[in-house]
């Protein structure tokens, strides 16, 4: 009989993933090649292979990746997971290139649905639609409520009867944070909404319609997990999760039917409790669901000049002759009572701030914390699409994770509202890397096609657009190299969550969370690079989607 210790060690694998080209990125950020993965029962990597390593001699299961790419599985560290699934159940105005595109596809949705009690949407574009009306609306759909949102979730478009239904008229104010666009009204009337609602404006609508029932709150969660794992995405950020989400989160698990590991960030401190209680949850479904902190929003964005900027926008004069600085949500002081309240029972706190000004603030309240709460808190900042230079060494020195969007890259909208002499400070993403400022990239998205992960790597490598202009790219100083985006989109973004270890890198312990890709990422070229091909990825060592020409695993040997 043999001893039970080399009983152990000739014990049957799970799983052998052989005959790949594969990498990952140790924790300098180093390319490392590897030709193959032991994954064991527990769906964690037993051994990295590589070339001229033995391979077991008996395995459950034998993948056969015939040459194919591999790599870890990318990790979006800022999405709204729960908004990814609706948009796929709702209205998509996505491909509409003109308003009458729009209109058409609207009245053709409203017709297919009558039973609905409000037409909802997402998707349209305000570089190509510009500032929609209600009264556009109106002309296709009367008898209810219509409320759709852009494709960068920051403002929204109401017809009169969504207005009439959220109380809004020419008297209602706007709320903090948020402006509801108006124009003159007739002779001395005031002047009236024109149906668009910027940032926290929005709030005041989407309250207003029916709330989704758990039901369909499952079928958009298997609709979002469908949505990330095409696109190679096995970890997502879900920045502010409601208790709804959570239920439906926990049912899914319960389930077994979490395919994607979703890292939840409770939507404000109110969620915050309600959900977890006193302090993080622990991991729930071999690390597939765990809320560890609180998203809070200290401004909008800088396509609606919600942006908090240390100066006014180039842009945007006020009617009555002023200059505007942004939307700030809040003050300074009632953001870090709530920031306070998380860091009391250890909730690590995600601010998400766009302009200069919000970024400087998060940085200062921060600090403050830092004082009280000792230990790695890792505080985060979501967004950072305008960053003052002055700022970069307090960000190094701080100890901050910093969470942008290279999607959100838009150099035209930028200089117009910024001027030329602040278009350094836009998206500095390679002067935070030299800072010292622990990177990681998320894609905001509240639908599909926001997702786009391998297009914003070819943006943070090339500050380019898809037709590879600007030449030499936009502000090419700022560009990044492959392999800290790659590391940005998988490690980084793990790391940003307190995941590190768990996943987000192949090697021994971790869980084996993989893709077979068409074409290696760091070979391509940009253009290569934003069309590259998922066709399949695993989660814990099983595969949890596949394109349909993907060859199945064959048994045992």
């Amino acid at each position: 009989m043999l001893p039970a210790a080399l009983l152990a060690t000739t014990a049957r694998a799970d799983t052998l993933v052989d005959h790949v080209d594969g990498f990952t990125l140790d924790s300098a950020g180093r390319v490392e090649r590897l030709t193959g993965l032991l994954i064991g029962n527990d769906g964690r990597i037993a051994q990295v292979l590589r070339q001229g390593d033995k391979r077991p001699a008996r395995v459950d299961y034998l993948l056969d990746g015939q040459g194919r790419v591999l790599m870890p599985g990318l990790v979006d560290a800022h999405a709204h997971v729960m908004r990814i699934g609706f948009a796929a159940l709702t209205l998509d105005l996505s491909p509409a290139r003109t308003l009458a595109e729009a209109q058409g596809r609207i009245a053709v949705y409203a017709a297919a649905h009558p039973d609905r009690a409000w037409v909802l949407g997402r998707g349209w574009d305000p570089a190509v639609l510009g500032q929609p009306t209600a009264a556009a609306l109106d002309q296709v759909v009367k008898d209810r409520p219509v409320w759709l949102e852009s494709a960068d979730a920051h403002q929204g478009w109401a017809n009169s009867a969504a207005l009439a239904a959220a109380g809004i008229t020419a008297t209602t104010k706007d709320p903090a944070g948020g402006r509801i666009l108006r124009a003159p009204g007739p002779g001395k009337a005031p002047p009236r909404p024109t149906g668009l609602l910027i940032e926290a404006a929005m709030d005041m609508v989407a309250r207003a319609a029916p709330a989704p029932r758990p039901e369909d709150r499952d079928l958009a969660l298997a609709a979002a997990q469908d949505a990330l794992l095409a696109q190679g995405i096995t970890a997502v950020t879900d920045m502010g999760t409601g208790i709804e989400d959570w239920q439906a989160y926990r049912r899914a698990g319960d389930l077994g039917a979490l395919r994607v590991r979703v890292l939840a960030y409770a939507a404000g401190t109110d969620a915050m409790s309600l959900i977890a209680g006193p302090g993080p949850t622990p991991w729930l479904y071999d690390d597939r669901l765990r809320l560890g902190g609180v998203a809070l929003v200290a401004d909008g964005a800088l396509a609606t000049r919600g942006a908090w900027l240390k100066a006014p926008y180039a842009d945007a004069p006020t009617p009555t002759g002023a200059t505007q600085v942004g939307l700030p949500r809040s003050s300074e002081t009632q953001l870090r009572n709530l920031m306070s309240r998380a860091g009391i029972d250890r909730f690590q706190v995600a601010l998400e701030a766009h302009g200069a000004q919000a970024v400087a603030a998060g940085i200062t309240a921060f600090a403050e914390l830092a004082q009280t709460y000792k230990g790695d808190r890792r505080w985060r900042i979501d967004g950072a699409e305008v960053v003052d230079p002055a700022d970069l060494a307090k960000l190094g020195s701080s100890g901050i994770v910093v969470a942008v969007q290279p999607g959100a890259l838009a150099p035209a909208l930028a200089a117009a509202r910024l001027g030329e002499a602040r278009l350094a400070s836009v998206q500095p993403w390679a002067s935070l890397a030299r800072a010292g400022v622990p990177l990681a990239f998320g894609s905001g998205a509240s639908g599909a096609d926001r997702l786009a992960p391998w297009a914003n790597l070819a943006i943070a490598t090339t500050r380019q657009d898809a037709a590879g202009q600007p030449f030499g790219g936009w502000q090419p100083q700022e560009r990044l190299t492959r392999e800290a985006a790659l590391a940005a989109a998988t490690a980084g973004a793990a790391w940003a969550a307190f995941a590190e270890g768990r996943f987000g890198r192949l090697e021994v312990g971790q869980r084996a969370d993989f893709l077979l890709l068409d074409r290696d990422p760091l070979l391509a070229s940009p253009g290569e690079l934003r069309e590259t091909k998922v066709l399949e990825t695993w989660v814990g060592g099983r595969k949890a989607w596949a394109a349909a020409s993907s060859p199945p695993a064959s048994g045992g040997r």
